[in-house]
């Protein structure tokens, strides 16, 4: 009996921990979308990133609100793949919903993005992004 619990308790823990990985990957393919799109200049795979509400908001001259998709729409042009490193450094989920956030490495500068996500219609949308420009330190030789 005691082997049985031990089992079933393993067989449990196993399965919520494969659950997890199974939406980890899943908001990650999210934020990826948002990544490879804003890297490749393809606004179609950068839109399957967003819900259709998502807002963008961020400090440039005094507190900025905008539609995310209106914003890149107007913004992204067909082009050269853009010079920069992307990273996903973390991924926080409860339930339905999730926060991720990425690195944007340019050569200058760093974008420090917050994606809030939430699974709807059983998909993980970005609903809100805020983020921060960090410049790099230029060292003098």
């Amino acid at each position: 009996m005691k082997h049985f619990l031990i089992l079933s308790l393993l067989l449990i823990t196993a399965s919520s921990i494969n659950g997890q990985n199974s939406e980890y990957e899943a908001v990650k393919k999210t934020v990826n979308y948002y990544l490879e799109g804003g890297t490749n200049n393809d606004f179609e795979t950068l839109k399957k990133a967003f819900h259709k509400t998502a807002t963008m908001r961020y400090i440039r001259e005094g507190y900025q609100d905008v539609n995310a998709l209106e914003f890149f729409k107007k913004v992204m042009k067909p082009g050269p793949k853009q010079n920069r490193k992307t990273k996903v450094v973390n991924v926080d989920i409860s339930g339905h919903a999730a926060t991720a956030r990425l690195e944007i490495e340019y050569p200058t500068f760093t974008f420090i993005d917050y994606m809030s996500l939430l699974k709807i219609d059983g998909e993980w949308k970005i609903v809100s992004k805020i983020f921060y420009k960090k410049a790099h330190e230029t060292s003098s030789k």
